[in-house]
């Protein structure tokens, strides 16, 4: 009989554990940021902080807005504080719903704040919260980042995930590079390595079909380059043109294209299309000083050719890949001599440097910035153009 009141008594506690929800919000009561811009405040030392938050009844594509909606996909707000947080929580004081992070896309933040006042505690309020996710793409811009995440580009309803897909395929364009939290936090907390983030700034394109002359009107988030930084601060840019040198060193390059004049004709174009590059770097010492060799191997296909071309000129072919090989290896030197300019360890030297040679690392780690102008790179790079797409043979007129 004890038993059974016992396990009655034990059944009758654990119920409402097992029906109820304690804490919980329910989701009509957040708003899901997707999107969120960093800039300098009015104030002096402030920062100003923009959510883009997602309307999901509006999201949806629909041209008409229902009775008690807008008819916008997103809803941009903005406040300012002494710190992230504070301007956070000055949200609350006009949005109805409680900020909520998980969905974030995208976090922009503007060159002058970092610049002048940093990213370090942009790193930290963002790798402490629990709702961020490490996996969140992390920008710079030349514009107001309160612009950039509320304009609605590209094929996509909502402006911050039409950034993430941006940079799901920056493989084709090479414009700029994939840089998420997690390598943001990485580079910031690394002794051998300085941080670099993707670029993207508003362009004028698209064209209307309403409209005659509205050519270029409406503004579109284009992938710019890359910003590098010196421990927290934004100290100089890499062209998006000069992207292709910087990318071997960071990240596993799957494909780019490549534009050279025609040997035969240097008034016309050829495009080299990337199908496959492996790039090895290989740390040394000389004269006491670190120094470098890369070697990179670029296999490729012509895919549009402004001059005669046909795989059966061995001649013309060797001649394209030695312009092939130039041309990438001066993209690789224009980069490193930004490092040694900047004196910022962007393209990760120093980690090559200290796996190989761990104890001559420790002598060189504290001064390793002053001695990058001093430190040398030799670049041996060969291009490899077996493919030309549908085509064998040349494109001529039969005239």
């Amino acid at each position: 009989m004890n038993r059974r009141i016992l396990l009655f008594s034990l059944v009758f506690f654990l119920i409402p554990l097992l029906t109820s929800c304690t804490g919980k919000i329910e989701i009509d009561e957040l708003a899901l940021v997707m999107a969120v811009g960093l800039d300098k405040g009015e104030k002096e030392g402030s920062i100003r902080v923009t959510t883009q938050v997602a309307r999901p009844a509006d999201a949806r594509g629909q041209t008409g807005a229902p009775s008690g909606q807008t008819g916008d996909p997103i809803w941009s707000a903005s406040a300012e504080g002494e710190t992230i947080f504070e301007a956070i929580r000055n949200l609350a004081s006009f949005s109805s719903r409680r900020v909520f992070w998980a969905h974030n896309y995208a976090i922009v933040i503007n060159e002058d704040l970092a610049r002048e006042i940093g990213i370090g505690d942009i790193i930290d309020f963002f790798t402490r919260n629990p709702q961020l996710r490490m996996r969140t793409w992390v920008v710079v811009t030349p514009d107001k980042a309160s612009e950039v995440i509320s304009t609605i580009t590209g094929l996509e309803v909502v402006p911050g995930e039409a950034i993430d897909k941006l940079f799901r395929y920056t493989t084709i364009s090479t414009h700029a590079p994939q840089t998420q939290m997690m390598d943001l936090q990485a580079a910031y907390l690394s002794e051998e390595t300085q941080p670099v983030l993707a670029r993207v700034k508003l362009q004028k394109r698209g064209v209307s079909n309403k409209k005659e002359g509205q050519s270029g009107s409406y503004k579109q988030v284009d992938l710019a380059g890359a910003g590098i930084f010196k421990d927290d601060k934004l100290v100089g840019i890499v062209q998006p043109d000069e992207v292709k040198g910087l990318l071997p060193f960071i990240e596993t390059v799957e494909s780019g294209v490549i534009g050279i004049n025609c040997p035969s004709d240097p008034t016309k174009k050829l495009s080299v299309e990337v199908l496959d590059q492996s790039f090895d770097l290989k740390p040394m010492v000389k004269n006491n000083l670190p120094a470098f060799e890369a070697t990179i191997d670029i296999y490729g296909a012509v895919v549009e050719a402004g001059c005669p071309f046909t795989l059966k000129d061995r001649d013309q072919v060797e001649k394209i890949e030695k312009l092939v090989a130039e041309e990438i290896k001066s993209q690789i030197e224009t980069v490193f001599n930004k490092a040694q300019v900047e004196k910022s360890d962007f393209l990760q030297l120093g980690k090559v440097f200290n796996n190989r040679y761990p104890l001559e690392w420790k002598g060189f780690k504290d001064e390793w910035g002053d001695l990058l102008p001093s430190i040398t790179l030799k670049v041996h790079s060969t291009a490899h153009v077996n493919e030309s797409a549908l085509l064998y043979n040349p494109t001529e007129s039969g005239k």
